[in-house]
Protein backbone atom coordinates (compact mmCIF):
# COMPACT_ATOMS: atom_id res chain seq x y z
CA UNK A 1 0.00 0.00 0.00
CA UNK A 2 1.20 3.54 -0.58
CA UNK A 3 1.10 5.87 1.83
CA UNK A 4 0.31 9.76 0.80
CA UNK A 5 3.23 12.42 1.16
CA UNK A 6 2.58 16.01 2.20
CA UNK A 7 2.55 18.26 -1.04
CA UNK A 8 6.18 19.64 -1.65
CA UNK A 9 6.15 23.61 -2.38
CA UNK A 10 8.84 22.90 -5.22
CA UNK A 11 10.41 20.15 -7.50
CA UNK A 12 11.97 18.98 -10.59
CA UNK A 13 9.47 17.26 -12.17
CA UNK A 14 5.97 16.60 -11.62
CA UNK A 15 3.92 13.46 -12.86
CA UNK A 16 0.19 14.06 -13.23
CA UNK A 17 -1.89 11.24 -12.68
CA UNK A 18 -0.53 7.74 -10.55
CA UNK A 19 -1.88 5.22 -13.29
CA UNK A 20 0.62 2.68 -15.30
CA UNK A 21 2.49 5.55 -17.21
CA UNK A 22 2.86 7.87 -14.09
CA UNK A 23 4.12 5.44 -11.57
CA UNK A 24 6.44 3.92 -14.39
CA UNK A 25 7.51 7.88 -15.48
CA UNK A 26 8.24 8.32 -11.33
CA UNK A 27 10.42 5.26 -10.23
CA UNK A 28 12.54 6.14 -13.65
CA UNK A 29 12.60 9.50 -12.41
CA UNK A 30 13.68 8.25 -8.68
CA UNK A 31 16.56 5.93 -10.24
CA UNK A 32 17.66 8.66 -11.92
CA UNK A 33 18.48 10.57 -8.97
CA UNK A 34 15.87 13.18 -10.10
CA UNK A 35 13.58 15.12 -7.37
CA UNK A 36 9.95 13.81 -8.42
CA UNK A 37 6.26 13.87 -6.94
CA UNK A 38 3.27 11.98 -8.67
CA UNK A 39 -0.16 13.58 -8.04
CA UNK A 40 -3.08 11.86 -8.41
CA UNK A 41 -6.46 12.90 -8.09
CA UNK A 42 -8.07 9.92 -6.72
CA UNK A 43 -7.19 8.10 -3.05
CA UNK A 44 -5.51 5.06 -4.69
CA UNK A 45 -3.28 4.21 -6.91
CA UNK A 46 -3.27 2.50 -10.34
CA UNK A 47 -5.55 4.54 -11.81
CA UNK A 48 -7.21 2.33 -14.70
CA UNK A 49 -5.68 -0.51 -13.35
CA UNK A 50 -7.70 -1.61 -10.43
CA UNK A 51 -7.88 -4.75 -8.51
CA UNK A 52 -10.60 -5.09 -5.74
CA UNK A 53 -11.31 -7.82 -3.41
CA UNK A 54 -14.64 -9.66 -3.52
CA UNK A 55 -15.30 -12.84 -1.95
CA UNK A 56 -11.25 -13.64 -1.47
CA UNK A 57 -10.73 -13.22 -4.96
CA UNK A 58 -8.54 -10.33 -6.52
CA UNK A 59 -11.27 -8.85 -8.89
CA UNK A 60 -9.44 -6.55 -12.20
CA UNK A 61 -12.28 -3.39 -12.94
CA UNK A 62 -9.93 -2.40 -15.36
CA UNK A 63 -7.22 -4.11 -17.44
CA UNK A 64 -6.51 -7.73 -16.54
CA UNK A 65 -4.58 -9.68 -19.11
CA UNK A 66 -0.65 -9.26 -20.06
CA UNK A 67 -0.91 -8.87 -23.58
CA UNK A 68 2.28 -9.30 -26.14
CA UNK A 69 3.25 -11.31 -22.77
CA UNK A 70 6.60 -12.01 -24.74
CA UNK A 71 6.91 -8.17 -25.03
CA UNK A 72 5.41 -6.96 -22.27
CA UNK A 73 8.02 -5.45 -19.24
CA UNK A 74 5.42 -6.17 -16.98
CA UNK A 75 5.91 -9.62 -16.93
CA UNK A 76 9.09 -9.89 -15.64
CA UNK A 77 8.13 -7.29 -13.17
CA UNK A 78 5.29 -9.88 -12.29
CA UNK A 79 7.82 -12.70 -11.75
CA UNK A 80 10.55 -10.66 -9.91
CA UNK A 81 7.86 -9.54 -7.33
CA UNK A 82 6.24 -13.19 -6.82
CA UNK A 83 3.47 -12.90 -8.52
CA UNK A 84 1.29 -15.81 -9.69
CA UNK A 85 1.44 -15.48 -13.53
CA UNK A 86 -1.31 -17.61 -15.14
CA UNK A 87 -0.60 -18.93 -18.92
CA UNK A 88 -4.43 -20.64 -18.70
CA UNK A 89 -5.13 -19.73 -22.96
CA UNK A 90 -7.79 -17.36 -22.81
CA UNK A 91 -11.06 -17.91 -23.79
CA UNK A 92 -11.77 -15.99 -27.05
CA UNK A 93 -11.46 -18.48 -29.72
CA UNK A 94 -14.28 -20.43 -28.96
CA UNK A 95 -17.96 -20.70 -27.48
CA UNK A 96 -18.74 -22.88 -24.60
CA UNK A 97 -21.00 -26.10 -25.28
CA UNK A 98 -21.22 -24.30 -29.46
CA UNK A 99 -24.78 -22.78 -27.93
CA UNK A 100 -25.56 -20.46 -30.70
CA UNK A 101 -22.04 -21.12 -33.05
CA UNK A 102 -21.68 -24.53 -34.05
CA UNK A 103 -18.32 -25.48 -34.63
CA UNK A 104 -18.70 -24.93 -38.48
CA UNK A 105 -20.13 -21.26 -37.68
CA UNK A 106 -17.26 -20.79 -35.25
CA UNK A 107 -14.67 -20.97 -37.89
CA UNK A 108 -16.68 -19.25 -40.22
CA UNK A 109 -16.59 -16.26 -37.53
CA UNK A 110 -13.01 -16.50 -37.40
CA UNK A 111 -12.21 -16.34 -41.03
CA UNK A 112 -14.50 -13.34 -41.23
CA UNK A 113 -12.54 -11.50 -38.67
CA UNK A 114 -9.06 -12.45 -40.49
CA UNK A 115 -10.38 -11.23 -43.78
CA UNK A 116 -11.71 -8.45 -42.33
CA UNK A 117 -7.94 -7.72 -40.39
CA UNK A 118 -6.20 -8.28 -44.06
CA UNK A 119 -8.56 -6.12 -45.69
CA UNK A 120 -8.19 -3.50 -43.01
CA UNK A 121 -3.88 -3.81 -43.59
CA UNK A 122 -4.18 -3.52 -47.38
CA UNK A 123 -6.00 -0.02 -46.85
CA UNK A 124 -3.62 0.90 -44.54
CA UNK A 125 -0.48 -0.34 -46.40
CA UNK A 126 -2.56 2.05 -49.06
CA UNK A 127 -2.07 4.84 -46.49
CA UNK A 128 -5.79 5.14 -46.05
CA UNK A 129 -6.73 6.72 -42.96
CA UNK A 130 -10.55 5.87 -43.08
CA UNK A 131 -13.24 4.22 -40.80
CA UNK A 132 -12.05 0.56 -40.28
CA UNK A 133 -15.89 -0.04 -40.96
CA UNK A 134 -15.61 0.73 -44.60
CA UNK A 135 -13.83 -2.56 -44.98
CA UNK A 136 -16.54 -4.94 -44.01
CA UNK A 137 -18.38 -7.07 -46.31
CA UNK A 138 -21.75 -5.49 -47.38
CA UNK A 139 -24.60 -7.61 -45.48
CA UNK A 140 -22.43 -9.74 -44.23
CA UNK A 141 -23.66 -11.68 -41.42
CA UNK A 142 -20.43 -11.53 -39.40
CA UNK A 143 -20.05 -8.05 -39.61
CA UNK A 144 -22.23 -7.07 -36.21
CA UNK A 145 -20.64 -9.95 -34.02
CA UNK A 146 -16.79 -8.42 -35.69
CA UNK A 147 -18.32 -4.89 -33.95
CA UNK A 148 -19.14 -6.49 -30.85
CA UNK A 149 -15.21 -7.64 -31.03
CA UNK A 150 -14.15 -4.35 -31.68
CA UNK A 151 -16.29 -2.77 -28.29
CA UNK A 152 -13.80 -5.16 -26.54
CA UNK A 153 -10.65 -4.13 -28.49
CA UNK A 154 -11.48 -0.50 -28.99
CA UNK A 155 -14.28 0.23 -26.87
CA UNK A 156 -16.29 1.55 -30.03
CA UNK A 157 -17.56 0.11 -33.19
CA UNK A 158 -15.30 -0.05 -35.75
CA UNK A 159 -17.11 2.87 -37.57
CA UNK A 160 -15.10 5.03 -35.17
CA UNK A 161 -11.99 3.56 -35.51
CA UNK A 162 -9.02 4.49 -37.81
CA UNK A 163 -7.46 2.00 -40.40
CA UNK A 164 -4.06 3.36 -39.76
CA UNK A 165 -4.37 2.83 -36.31
CA UNK A 166 -5.72 -0.29 -35.82
CA UNK A 167 -3.73 -1.67 -38.11
CA UNK A 168 -0.49 0.04 -36.52
CA UNK A 169 -1.27 -2.37 -33.23
CA UNK A 170 1.22 -4.99 -32.74
CA UNK A 171 -0.24 -8.09 -30.92
CA UNK A 172 1.76 -10.77 -30.38
CA UNK A 173 -0.77 -13.03 -29.63
CA UNK A 174 0.69 -13.99 -26.24
CA UNK A 175 -1.54 -13.60 -23.07
CA UNK A 176 -1.32 -13.94 -19.21
CA UNK A 177 -3.00 -13.30 -16.61
CA UNK A 178 -1.89 -12.20 -13.11
CA UNK A 179 -3.93 -14.30 -10.59
CA UNK A 180 -3.65 -11.73 -7.72
CA UNK A 181 -4.94 -8.88 -10.02
CA UNK A 182 -3.28 -6.70 -12.22
CA UNK A 183 -4.28 -3.54 -10.58
CA UNK A 184 -2.55 -4.85 -7.60
CA UNK A 185 0.30 -5.98 -9.99
CA UNK A 186 0.35 -1.93 -11.25
CA UNK A 187 -0.19 -0.84 -7.29
CA UNK A 188 2.83 -3.03 -6.00
CA UNK A 189 5.24 -1.55 -8.36
CA UNK A 190 4.55 1.83 -7.56
CA UNK A 191 4.73 1.53 -3.70
CA UNK A 192 7.95 3.34 -3.31
CA UNK A 193 6.95 5.72 -5.41
CA UNK A 194 6.44 9.39 -3.96
CA UNK A 195 2.52 10.09 -4.47
CA UNK A 196 0.62 13.21 -3.26
CA UNK A 197 -3.20 11.55 -3.34
CA UNK A 198 -6.78 13.64 -3.30
CA UNK A 199 -4.41 16.10 -5.34
CA UNK A 200 -6.73 16.77 -8.73
CA UNK A 201 -5.03 19.30 -10.59
CA UNK A 202 -7.24 21.88 -11.80
CA UNK A 203 -4.48 24.42 -13.66
CA UNK A 204 -0.73 24.56 -15.00
CA UNK A 205 0.64 27.87 -15.22
CA UNK A 206 3.76 28.12 -17.52
CA UNK A 207 3.72 31.31 -17.99
CA UNK A 208 7.17 31.95 -16.18
CA UNK A 209 10.34 30.16 -15.95
CA UNK A 210 9.16 27.68 -13.44
CA UNK A 211 5.56 26.06 -13.73
CA UNK A 212 3.13 26.65 -11.32
CA UNK A 213 0.03 23.65 -10.63
CA UNK A 214 -2.44 24.24 -9.02
CA UNK A 215 -3.84 21.25 -7.19
CA UNK A 216 -6.74 20.56 -4.27
CA UNK A 217 -3.92 20.09 -1.87
CA UNK A 218 -2.23 23.48 -3.00
CA UNK A 219 0.24 24.85 -5.16
CA UNK A 220 3.29 23.23 -6.34
CA UNK A 221 6.33 24.63 -8.72
CA UNK A 222 8.40 22.09 -11.13
CA UNK A 223 10.99 22.27 -13.71
CA UNK A 224 9.24 20.30 -15.80
CA UNK A 225 5.75 18.25 -15.73
CA UNK A 226 4.41 14.67 -17.34
CA UNK A 227 1.23 14.53 -17.95
CA UNK A 228 -0.55 10.85 -17.90
CA UNK A 229 -3.85 11.91 -17.69
CA UNK A 230 -6.66 9.86 -19.72
CA UNK A 231 -7.05 11.61 -23.03
CA UNK A 232 -10.84 12.30 -22.13
CA UNK A 233 -9.83 14.38 -19.70
CA UNK A 234 -7.33 16.53 -21.29
CA UNK A 235 -10.39 17.29 -24.13
CA UNK A 236 -12.62 17.79 -21.70
CA UNK A 237 -10.35 20.61 -20.12
CA UNK A 238 -10.43 19.26 -16.46
CA UNK A 239 -7.57 20.91 -16.36
CA UNK A 240 -6.58 24.43 -17.88
CA UNK A 241 -3.53 25.38 -19.27
CA UNK A 242 -1.83 29.16 -18.90
CA UNK A 243 -1.31 30.22 -22.11
CA UNK A 244 -3.96 27.15 -23.57
CA UNK A 245 -2.76 24.55 -25.75
CA UNK A 246 -5.11 24.14 -28.09
CA UNK A 247 -3.17 21.50 -30.14
CA UNK A 248 -2.45 18.98 -27.21
CA UNK A 249 -6.53 19.66 -26.26
CA UNK A 250 -6.98 18.57 -30.06
CA UNK A 251 -4.77 15.90 -30.20
CA UNK A 252 -6.36 14.34 -27.50
CA UNK A 253 -10.14 14.67 -28.80
CA UNK A 254 -8.94 12.85 -31.75
CA UNK A 255 -7.75 9.82 -29.47
CA UNK A 256 -10.83 9.82 -27.36
CA UNK A 257 -11.67 6.77 -24.50
CA UNK A 258 -14.37 4.64 -25.81
CA UNK A 259 -15.32 2.09 -22.86
CA UNK A 260 -15.55 -1.02 -21.76
CA UNK A 261 -17.17 -2.56 -19.01
CA UNK A 262 -16.79 -5.18 -16.57
CA UNK A 263 -19.39 -6.79 -14.42
CA UNK A 264 -18.70 -9.47 -11.98
CA UNK A 265 -20.81 -12.16 -11.31
CA UNK A 266 -21.00 -15.62 -8.96
CA UNK A 267 -22.91 -18.30 -10.19
CA UNK A 268 -24.28 -21.82 -8.39
CA UNK A 269 -23.09 -24.90 -10.39
CA UNK A 270 -20.26 -23.40 -11.31
CA UNK A 271 -19.00 -27.15 -11.84
CA UNK A 272 -21.44 -26.42 -14.82
CA UNK A 273 -19.50 -24.77 -16.83
CA UNK A 274 -15.72 -25.84 -18.39
CA UNK A 275 -13.23 -23.74 -16.53
CA UNK A 276 -12.38 -20.84 -18.86
CA UNK A 277 -14.06 -21.04 -21.28
CA UNK A 278 -16.42 -18.42 -22.98
CA UNK A 279 -20.05 -17.10 -24.22
CA UNK A 280 -21.36 -14.48 -26.74
CA UNK A 281 -24.93 -13.60 -25.70
CA UNK A 282 -26.07 -13.25 -29.23
CA UNK A 283 -24.22 -13.73 -32.67
CA UNK A 284 -26.16 -11.10 -35.06
CA UNK A 285 -25.46 -7.67 -33.31
CA UNK A 286 -22.88 -5.60 -31.79
CA UNK A 287 -25.14 -5.09 -28.47
CA UNK A 288 -24.27 -8.41 -26.95
CA UNK A 289 -21.65 -9.12 -23.96
CA UNK A 290 -18.87 -11.53 -23.79
CA UNK A 291 -19.04 -13.64 -21.34
CA UNK A 292 -15.78 -15.44 -19.49
CA UNK A 293 -17.01 -18.39 -17.56
CA UNK A 294 -15.07 -19.45 -14.32
CA UNK A 295 -12.22 -17.43 -15.22
CA UNK A 296 -8.94 -18.96 -12.88
CA UNK A 297 -11.71 -22.03 -12.49
CA UNK A 298 -13.26 -19.55 -9.65
CA UNK A 299 -17.14 -19.99 -9.22
CA UNK A 300 -17.65 -16.39 -11.26
CA UNK A 301 -19.02 -15.11 -14.45
CA UNK A 302 -16.86 -11.95 -16.01
CA UNK A 303 -19.06 -10.33 -17.97
CA UNK A 304 -17.24 -7.88 -20.57
CA UNK A 305 -19.36 -5.13 -22.47
CA UNK A 306 -17.84 -2.27 -24.88
CA UNK A 307 -18.95 0.68 -26.85
CA UNK A 308 -22.12 1.89 -27.41
CA UNK A 309 -23.73 -1.18 -25.53
CA UNK A 310 -21.66 0.08 -22.43
CA UNK A 311 -22.34 3.43 -22.42
CA UNK A 312 -26.34 2.61 -22.54
CA UNK A 313 -25.68 0.36 -19.31
CA UNK A 314 -23.67 2.71 -17.71
CA UNK A 315 -26.80 5.19 -17.49
CA UNK A 316 -28.44 2.19 -15.33
CA UNK A 317 -25.73 1.23 -13.25
CA UNK A 318 -25.03 -1.94 -12.11
CA UNK A 319 -28.84 -2.98 -12.05
CA UNK A 320 -28.68 -2.61 -16.07
CA UNK A 321 -25.64 -4.71 -16.56
CA UNK A 322 -26.91 -7.08 -14.32
CA UNK A 323 -30.49 -7.18 -15.96
CA UNK A 324 -28.53 -7.34 -19.84
CA UNK A 325 -26.68 -10.29 -18.60
CA UNK A 326 -28.84 -12.34 -17.41
CA UNK A 327 -31.06 -11.87 -20.07
CA UNK A 328 -28.95 -12.78 -22.73
CA UNK A 329 -27.74 -16.22 -20.08
CA UNK A 330 -31.28 -17.12 -19.53
CA UNK A 331 -32.07 -17.14 -23.91
CA UNK A 332 -28.62 -19.05 -23.82
CA UNK A 333 -28.77 -21.46 -20.88
CA UNK A 334 -32.56 -21.32 -19.74
CA UNK A 335 -34.80 -19.53 -17.58
CA UNK A 336 -34.24 -20.02 -14.60
CA UNK A 337 -30.89 -18.64 -15.19
CA UNK A 338 -31.05 -16.15 -13.70
CA UNK A 339 -31.80 -17.05 -10.23
CA UNK A 340 -28.17 -18.81 -10.28
CA UNK A 341 -25.96 -15.26 -10.78
CA UNK A 342 -25.28 -12.77 -7.88
CA UNK A 343 -23.25 -9.82 -9.27
CA UNK A 344 -20.51 -8.67 -6.95
CA UNK A 345 -18.41 -5.74 -8.31
CA UNK A 346 -19.10 -3.70 -11.59
CA UNK A 347 -17.02 -1.03 -13.19
CA UNK A 348 -17.99 2.35 -14.59
CA UNK A 349 -15.53 4.12 -16.10
CA UNK A 350 -17.56 5.81 -18.48
CA UNK A 351 -19.20 7.98 -15.29
CA UNK A 352 -15.64 7.74 -13.09
CA UNK A 353 -14.68 11.33 -13.87
CA UNK A 354 -10.95 10.85 -13.57
CA UNK A 355 -11.15 8.32 -16.07
CA UNK A 356 -14.34 9.53 -18.39
CA UNK A 357 -13.82 5.84 -20.27
CA UNK A 358 -11.73 2.52 -20.65
CA UNK A 359 -8.90 3.26 -23.10
CA UNK A 360 -8.14 5.39 -26.45
CA UNK A 361 -9.23 4.58 -29.50
CA UNK A 362 -7.86 7.17 -32.70
CA UNK A 363 -10.68 8.98 -35.08
CA UNK A 364 -10.53 8.18 -38.67
CA UNK A 365 -8.43 10.72 -40.43
CA UNK A 366 -6.03 11.09 -37.00
CA UNK A 367 -4.46 7.44 -37.66
CA UNK A 368 -1.13 8.83 -39.15
CA UNK A 369 1.46 7.48 -36.98
CA UNK A 370 3.85 10.60 -37.78
CA UNK A 371 1.15 13.42 -37.46
CA UNK A 372 -1.82 11.99 -36.28
CA UNK A 373 -3.55 12.11 -32.68
CA UNK A 374 -1.07 10.13 -30.85
CA UNK A 375 2.23 11.31 -32.27
CA UNK A 376 0.81 14.98 -31.66
CA UNK A 377 -0.30 13.72 -28.05
CA UNK A 378 3.72 12.56 -27.75
CA UNK A 379 5.40 15.86 -28.86
CA UNK A 380 7.24 17.48 -26.03
CA UNK A 381 6.00 21.57 -25.31
CA UNK A 382 8.52 23.67 -24.66
CA UNK A 383 10.52 20.85 -23.76
CA UNK A 384 9.41 20.80 -20.05
CA UNK A 385 5.94 19.23 -20.92
CA UNK A 386 5.58 15.59 -21.80
CA UNK A 387 2.99 13.50 -22.34
CA UNK A 388 2.54 9.48 -21.96
CA UNK A 389 -0.23 7.14 -21.62
CA UNK A 390 -1.54 4.15 -23.23
CA UNK A 391 -3.07 6.84 -26.09
CA UNK A 392 0.34 7.83 -27.06
CA UNK A 393 1.67 4.27 -27.38
CA UNK A 394 1.54 3.44 -31.31
CA UNK A 395 1.95 -0.21 -31.09
CA UNK A 396 0.53 -1.09 -27.74
CA UNK A 397 -2.55 1.62 -27.27
CA UNK A 398 -5.17 0.14 -24.93
CA UNK A 399 -2.81 -1.49 -22.47
CA UNK A 400 -1.29 -0.87 -18.94
CA UNK A 401 2.16 -2.15 -20.64
CA UNK A 402 1.99 0.45 -23.41
CA UNK A 403 1.16 3.10 -20.71
CA UNK A 404 4.06 1.58 -18.83
CA UNK A 405 6.13 2.09 -21.41
CA UNK A 406 5.67 5.35 -22.53
CA UNK A 407 5.89 6.52 -19.02
CA UNK A 408 9.19 5.42 -18.83
CA UNK A 409 9.92 7.43 -22.21
CA UNK A 410 8.59 10.35 -21.05
CA UNK A 411 11.05 10.49 -18.15
CA UNK A 412 13.60 9.82 -20.25
CA UNK A 413 13.14 13.08 -22.40
CA UNK A 414 12.51 14.87 -18.56
CA UNK A 415 15.70 13.84 -17.70
CA UNK A 416 17.55 14.94 -20.77
CA UNK A 417 15.65 17.83 -20.62
CA UNK A 418 16.99 18.63 -17.17
CA UNK A 419 20.55 17.97 -18.11
CA UNK A 420 20.73 14.83 -16.32
CA UNK A 421 22.26 11.44 -18.22
CA UNK A 422 19.63 9.13 -18.10
CA UNK A 423 22.23 5.83 -18.86
CA UNK A 424 23.65 6.60 -15.04
CA UNK A 425 20.73 4.98 -13.91
CA UNK A 426 18.37 1.61 -14.03
CA UNK A 427 15.37 0.88 -12.29
CA UNK A 428 15.48 -2.12 -10.19
CA UNK A 429 13.22 -5.34 -11.42
CA UNK A 430 12.31 -7.06 -7.90
CA UNK A 431 10.98 -3.37 -6.20
CA UNK A 432 7.42 -4.60 -6.07
CA UNK A 433 6.11 -6.34 -3.08
CA UNK A 434 2.64 -8.34 -3.42
CA UNK A 435 2.00 -7.93 -0.05
CA UNK A 436 2.62 -4.52 0.10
Amino acid sequence: MTASIRLPSSIDVAVIGAGAAGLAAGRRLAAAGVDCVVLEARDRIGGRAHTVERDGFGLDMGCGWLHSADANPLVGLAQAARFTVDDTPPPWQQQAFDLGLSRAEQAQLGEAFEAFGARVAEAAAAGQDRPASDLFVAGERWNGLIDAISGALNGATFAEVSTLDYDAYADTGANLRVVEGYGTLVAALGHAVPVVLNAPVSRIDRRGPVIKIETARGMIEAKAVILTLPTSVLAGEAVRFDPPLPDLIEAAAGAPLGLASKLHMTVDGAEDFPIDSQLWGRTDTAQTGGYHLRPFGRPMIEAYFGGDLAWGLEVGGEAAFLDFAASELSDLLGSSFRRRIRPVATSLWGADVFARGAYSHVLPGQGDPDSGARARLARPVEDRIFVAGEATSKAFYGTAHGAWAEGERAAVEAIVALGVDPRLSSVPEDDGDRGG
